[in-house]
């Protein structure tokens, strides 16, 4: 049998192995097909890089993320930027809790395709390991992210002429608050959230304001942001801004429970007690069992 058969064998054996979950089998089999690219002198990286991504992803589910790392960063050197060694990657280094570089992994696969929810996800789960970690100052600590060249970056375009097409192009072009944000602009934004989290964790609320405020300029449609800030103002005895955030949730999500509970809270401190009750009535209607709501309204009573 030629070699290419057979190194085309062991990877299809291989796939069989690790769908059944044998990865130790499967791994064994990508390693042999491996070995014959070698031996063969054949010097096709993608093929080469695919195979070791493929034998990452077995180490990966055994728990042996030294492996998987080694793997991914050898498939990346033969072809930069591919995303499934990227995810994998990083998958590792955050089970090792090296946050800073999974990081740096989860935002490159984001460049080269912003549509990836797990590398979302990634982003954003990282982004709360480092906060706990290293607090506000978290960025300065992070190695450089690199720049993916547009040749490697995948960009999701509606068909020309489409009705979805001609709707991105006048809101892109529309000024002022239509424009339509970026996987970029709502990374930022959530991150921007988070750092006003910890700062509520800290009762530091006027800092923690400033935070929801920049995050909610780049991203409007936010319903968690404006209940937390909310909270900010509740604690700073700002009863009217905390009303007006509230009610910015509620027109996202009308059966938001923090939204009803801080602006019934709200209102009773301005004895505006009808609202306030009104409001945690159709809490209760959501969840009938809310405690907090229950005790509010024993109170109002």
């Amino acid at each position: 049998m030629a070699p290419a058969s057979r190194i085309a064998d062991l990877r299809q054996a291989g796939n069989e192995q690790f769908r059944n979950g044998q990865y130790s089998q499967a791994a064994a089999l990508y390693g042999r097909a491996l070995e014959l690219l070698e031996a063969a002198g054949d010097a096709n990286a993608e093929e080469r890089s695919v195979l070791l991504s493929n034998r990452a992803a077995c180490y990966l589910k055994d728990g042996n993320c030294s492996l998987c790392i080694k793997d991914c960063s050898e498939a990346l050197d033969l072809v930069p930027f591919g995303i499934k060694p990227l995810l994998r990657r990083a998958a590792a280094y955050e089970a090792l809790e090296r946050y800073h570089l999974a990081y740096v992994d989860y935002k490159t696969v984001l460049q080269v395709d912003i549509t990836v929810q797990a590398a979302h996800d990634g982003v954003n789960r990282m982004t709360k390991a480092l906060l706990e970690k290293d607090g506000l100052q978290w960025r300065q600590k992070l190695p450089p992210i690199p720049s993916v060249p547009v040749s490697a970056q995948r960009r999701w375009e509606p068909p020309t002429g489409s009705q979805e097409a001609t709707t991105r192009s006048n809101e892109n072009t529309t000024a002022g608050t239509k424009q339509v944000p970026t996987a970029a602009t709502m990374d930022r934004a959530n991150v921007l959230k988070l750092e006003g989290n910890e700062l509520v964790k800290k009762g530091n609320y006027k800092k923690a304001v400033e935070k929801y405020t920049e995050s909610l300029k780049l991203h409007k449609l936010e319903g968690a942001t404006y209940t937390n800030r909310a909270l900010c103002y509740l604690n700073m005895k700002q009863y009217k801004e905390a009303i007006q955030d509230c009610s910015e949730a509620l027109k996202m999500d009308p059966k938001n429970v923090k939204a009803f509970y801080r602006r019934a809270q709200a209102y009773k401190e301005l004895k505006d007690y009808r609202s306030s009750k009104a409001d945690i009535n159709s809490l209760l209607k959501i969840e009938p069992k809310n405690s907090a709501a229950q005790k509010l309204l024993q109170e109002l009573k």
